[in-house]
C-alpha cells in the first residue's frame, strides 16, 4: 500500500471514529460501506494498514494476562466500554451475541473482547459475571488506570467521566465502536455501533474465509 493510500485510509478512519463518539444513552448511525481500491467489499469500514491499535496487554477477568497473539487464528472483535453503561455497551454486547448465534460453527473462530474503561468500578469479579452473560466465550479485560489509559491511547479511544446526579456517581462518555482483527492479527475493520448483526456477520465470514 502506498503512503498516499495509507493517509487516505487514516483520514477516513479518524473521521469515522469522531462520528462514532457517543455518550452512553446515544445511538450510532447505520453502517457505511468503505471499499479500498482492490480490496474486499466489507460492509463496515475497512481500516487495513492503519498504524495504530497494534496490540494490548491486559489481564482477563480470570486473571490471565492477554495480548493479541493469544488469539491468533481467530477473528478478534475489541470493544471498549464499562459495565454500568446504560445502553450503548449492553446493546453492543447483545449485538455481538446475535452475531455469534448467526455464525453458527464459525463462531468458535471469533473472539470478542470487552475492555473496560472503568477499572475503578469494574473489578475482575464483576466482569466475570457481566461479560460472559452475553456469550460464555466472551472475555472481559481490565487493567489499572495507567494500563487503561495506555491501551485507550493505542486504540485512539476517547473516554471521560461525566458527573452523575448523586455525589460520587458518574457515567462515561466514550468512543462507541469496535475494532476487528483478522486471524493473522492484523487490524482490518472499524464497526459502528447500532447497525445490527447482519453486516458484522457478513464481514467476519469474509475474514474467516
Amino acid at each position: 500500500m502506498s503512503f498516499s493510500s495509507r493517509r487516505i485510509l487514516a483520514a477516513c478512519a479518524l473521521l469515522l471514529a469522531a462520528i462514532a463518539l457517543h455518550g452512553c444513552g446515544k445511538q450510532g448511525d447505520g453502517a457505511q460501506t468503505f471499499l479500498s481500491p482492490g480490496k474486499t467489499a466489507f460492509a463496515n469500514t475497512d481500516v487495513t494498514g492503519l498504524d495504530y491499535a497494534k496490540d494490548f496487554a491486559l489481564p482477563d477477568h480470570n486473571g490471565k494476562m492477554r495480548t493479541l497473539a493469544d488469539f491468533k487464528g481467530k477473528a478478534v472483535v475489541v470493544f471498549f466500554g464499562y459495565t454500568q453503561c446504560p445502553d450503548v455497551c449492553p446493546t453492543t454486547m447483545a449485538e455481538m451475541a446475535a452475531v455469534m448465534q448467526q455464525l453458527g460453527p464459525l463462531a468458535d473462530k471469533v473472539q470478542v473482547l470487552f475492555i473496560t474503561l472503568d477499572p475503578e468500578r469494574d473489578t475482575p469479579e464483576l466482569l466475570a459475571k457481566y461479560v460472559p452473560s452475553f456469550d460464555p466465550r466472551f472475555l472481559g479485560l481490565v487493567g489499572d488506570k495507567a494500563a487503561t489509559d495506555k491501551v485507550a491511547k493505542e486504540f485512539k479511544v476517547f473516554y471521560q467521566k461525566v458527573p452523575g446526579k448523586e455525589p460520587g456517581s458518574y457515567t462515561l462518555d466514550h468512543t462507541a465502536g469496535s475494532y476487528v482483527f483478522d486471524p493473522q492479527g492484523r487490524l482490518r475493520l472499524f464497526v459502528r455501533h447500532g447497525q445490527g448483526a447482519e453486516p458484522i456477520v457478513h464481514d467476519l465470514k469474509l475474514l474467516l474465509s
